[in-house]
């Protein structure tokens, strides 16, 4: 039903079934883990009105942390989660996992990945780890746009009229024709290409 991707490694896509609700995906070495990628084979959807709250877990001597990183329905059938930010020390023991799937990790250098099966509205409910989102263009684009909309403003409430201009030699003055030509023109090369700015 599910299947998993470690960025640099092998398509993983025989979770192991805990229970009825509850499947566990082991990894290695997850200290050399930046992104992980869950989604739905395609073969089986969700049940109506379920999806998948997807945790990920550190080994730890009294058993696994959880975290909780997201989720995938079948309106959302992937997901992409930065692990890297998370540290073993922020993970609650507990979990929707518990112990259950501690039984058979091999070393205190294996991860879990878990997919535990819970009606869509109670996922809603629950709050990922902080920066396990992976960035997207999209977010990129909006902060650029937000910043380049708070710059602008910022610089146009010192506008006067050239009329009201007080000499000051100690001071450069840019027009405010060239602070809005340079902010269309930079809208629109980001609506058109939001990399151009790598070039």
């Amino acid at each position: 039903m599910f299947g998993c991707v470690v960025a640099g490694r092998i398509i993983q896509t025989q979770a192991q079934q805990v229970d009825e609700t509850h499947f566990v995906f082991h990894i290695e070495n997850p200290e050399a883990i930046n992104h992980i990628v869950v989604f739905l084979l395609g073969a089986i959807p969700f049940p109506e009105g379920m999806g998948g709250a997807v945790h990920f877990s550190w080994p730890g001597p009294d058993g696994p942390h959880w975290q909780l990183l997201g989720h995938i329905s079948n309106e959302k059938p992937s997901a992409i989660f930065k692990i890297s930010k998370i540290k073993p020390g922020d993970m609650l023991n507990a979990g929707p996992f518990g112990m259950l799937a501690a039984q058979d990790l091999l070393s205190n250098s294996m991860s879990q990945i878990g997919i535990s099966v819970e009606p869509l509205a109670a996922i809603a409910q629950q709050t990922p780890a902080a920066g396990t989102q992976a960035s997207s263009l999209d977010n990129f684009t909006l902060f650029t746009r937000k910043m380049l909309e708070n710059f602008y403003n910022y610089a146009s409430s010192f506008a006067i009229p050239q009329s009201q201009m007080v000499p000051q030699p100690n001071e450069t003055f840019v027009p405010f024709s060239a602070l809005q030509n340079w902010f269309s023109n930079f809208q629109r090369r980001l609506q058109q290409n939001p990399n151009f700015w790598k070039d």
